[in-house]
């Protein structure tokens, strides 16, 4: 008779499986709360399907920047599937129950918000999350259809719930999915509560589901697309600032949710000439007509059939959202004639110009005091805080990589007085009305300065062209270094190590000055090896400053994705930045020295 438990030993024996997978398929072959998977796993084993068996099984799914992430398949503890979905989901509803009942709160009153986008299995993922919710005596209002990633923060705000769950896995490739976890603030969750969810999730033994339908028909699942609808296209349209609105507009949702929002919204605000890119339009979570069938907005292959359209057309913009609707990708016209050069702006890029464009008009429309401030997280560019500067706002502008950071400031330094939050990887808010990065509102502000701009004849381009000029040419980006399965992850741990113990002497020419360390929150001077202690975030992330001021190399695991992301920042200073050309092409050659670099040192110390 086949065993096997036997025959997982002899594959570790035989090195055909890691450790810390088999202890998890053990656990999935003998614990109870896993005897409904037990026959799939014994399959795969009996197959042989051991690499299979290696990459679902090599670890727990963890809560990172984004909630639980990671590729769908039918068994693992590293999978997106009912198991996975179904222990996040009663894990969060465990703790708030026990959250409310030790803080003196009414646990029969409790609620939670659900929405979901179009990627595959959402709308399964949904039901399966609304029944747990329900059978955990919480009351559930549904999206009941695609919707955006901040119309689910609008709806926890506006339904007054105490969670949130939203069913996306955001940019990421068709064959993943995921669930963003939300506090009743409209924020994704936030330490100490992520840490005691997962804990929660980690010992769940038995998942207890309500069937969706007998969860609709009692009433404890409520339908609210059209309310909440309407209370979100009434909130974020009063975000609008008044001005020309004469632009014409390509808009593609990159096959997601995002026309429902962004296209009520734009209308709201004025603008009629819009049209949806067709090659884009359908909803499908296979996102067929992208290249590499990745729809991130920050690729810029995704814009390149669009500005060929765009080009032939006539329009003075094109704005991508992501499947969710939570980031904005943008291309223009490098002059105003839109038959000639287009090209896209970055995450950093997009930044500044809003935040140059937000601060303009309220300080226009005497709405901005020295109180004011704007947000962003460590690894967005510099630049935005030189605008804050410059009209006498603060800038908070200390915060590890994730939206839900610049949430935290909101509400602790008051949301009367938040003027913009905005992070490198494509996300942006003003206003009061959520608590997550909205893609459709910053269509709706990057529609209105495009058309402000265009009244001006002024391009967008050269509208940032200006503000390095004035603040010094700046040139940012991001280098993957991609580290699959359980080889990568050590592989990530080596080099994290290496960059701390052994950390570059120079890149592309210029002297590393210092090491910021917000693991061990310490800054070193590598020439002297001189430690300080280092006040901030505590968190895996190291920046790596060069002699030239203003030049600097952020490196941090991904929360959500299984790479190390490098984040390059170069600057010049406003007068080495008068002749753009020059300074563009010298910051292009310093940006590629240092991915050179960067690079040869992750080959040799991963």
């Amino acid at each position: 008779m086949f065993d096997p438990l036997s025959a997982i030993d002899a594959a570790v024996q035989e090195s055909k499986i890691s450790q810390t997978a088999v202890a998890n398929i053990r656990s999935w072959l003998t614990e109870d709360r896993y005897s409904g998977y037990r026959d799939a796993v014994v399959e795969h084993i009996e197959s042989g399907k051991w690499q299979k068996l290696d990459d679902v099984f090599w670890t727990i799914i963890p809560f990172g920047t984004g909630g639980r992430r990671g590729r769908m398949y039918p068994i693992g503890s590293n999978a997106i599937n009912d198991r996975t979905i179904g222990e996040s989901a009663q894990g969060l509803a465990n703790y708030v129950v026990d959250y409310t009942k030790k803080n003196g709160g009414d646990v029969s009153t409790l609620s939670c918000a659900i929405a979901y986008d179009t990627r595959h299995q959402s709308r399964h993922f949904t039901e399966l999350c609304a029944g747990i919710m329900v059978a955990a005596g919480f009351k559930v209002y549904l999206l009941d259809d695609y919707r955006a990633t901040p119309q689910l923060s609008f709806a926890v705000r506006y339904k007054k719930c105490d969670c949130g769950i939203m069913v996306t896995a955001s940019h990421n490739p068709p064959s993943d999915n995921a669930v963003k976890v939300y506090w009743s603030s409209g924020a994704q969750i936030l330490p100490p509560h992520d840490k005691a969810i997962i804990e929660e999730v980690m010992s769940c033994q038995e998942i207890r589901v309500t069937p969706f339908d007998e969860a609709v028909a009692s009433g404890r699942v409520e339908i609210v697309t059209d309310e909440v609808d309407q209370a979100y296209f009434d909130a974020a349209s009063a975000q609008r600032f008044e001005g020309p609105r004469d632009a014409k507009i390509l808009y593609t949702p990159l096959h997601g949710v995002g026309a429902a929002a962004v296209l009520p919204l734009l209308d709201r605000d004025g603008f009629k000439d819009i049209e949806v890119y067709g090659p884009h339009a359908e909803k499908s979570g296979d996102f067929p007509n992208v290249p590499g069938h990745v729809s991130n907005p920050e690729n810029v292959a995704v814009f390149e059939k669009p500005i060929e359209y765009a080009k032939a057309s006539g329009f003075d913009l094109i704005l991508a959202t992501d499947p969710d609707c939570d980031r904005l990708g943008v291309a223009a016209p490098m002059t105003l004639d839109p038959s000639g050069d287009w090209r896209t702006f970055n995450g950093n890029q997009i930044a500044s110009l809003l935040a140059e464009y937000v601060l303009s008009k309220r300080t226009d429309a005497g709405t901005l005091s020295p109180d004011h401030y704007i947000i962003k997280t460590l690894v967005t560019t510099e630049l935005m805080r030189r605008i804050a500067e410059n009209y006498s706002v603060r800038c908070v502008g200390d915060l590890l990589v994730g939206f839900k950071y610049i949430a935290e400031v909101i509400d602790r330094e008051g949301p009367d007085l938040f003027a913009y939050g905005a992070e490198e990887s494509h996300g942006y808010l003003v206003g009061q009305y959520c608590r997550d990065k909205d893609g459709a509102v910053a269509c709706m502000l990057m529609s209105e300065l495009a058309a402000e701009l265009k009244a001006k004849k002024v391009s967008m381009h050269e509208y940032l062209w200006g503000l390095y000029r004035e603040h010094g040419f700046h040139k940012e980006t991001v280098i993957n270094l991609m580290m699959e399965g359980s080889e990568g992850m050590e592989a990530m741990k080596r080099l994290m190590t290496a960059f701390r113990q052994n950390p570059p002497k120079e890149l592309a020419g210029i002297s590393v000055a210092t090491i910021r360390d917000y693991g061990d929150e310490t800054t070193t001077d590598v020439s002297t090896g001189e430690k300080q202690p280092l006040i901030g975030p505590k968190s895996d992330l190291i920046i790596m400053e060069l002699d030239d001021a203003g030049n600097y190399v952020a490196a941090r695991p991904s929360g959500t994705e299984p790479k190390i992301k490098l984040y390059v920042f170069t600057r010049l200073a406003p007068a080495d930045s008068e002749d753009l050309e020059k300074a563009e092409a010298k910051l292009s050659e310093r940006l590629q020295g240092i991915e050179t670099d960067m690079r040869a040192f992750a080959k040799k110390n991963s």
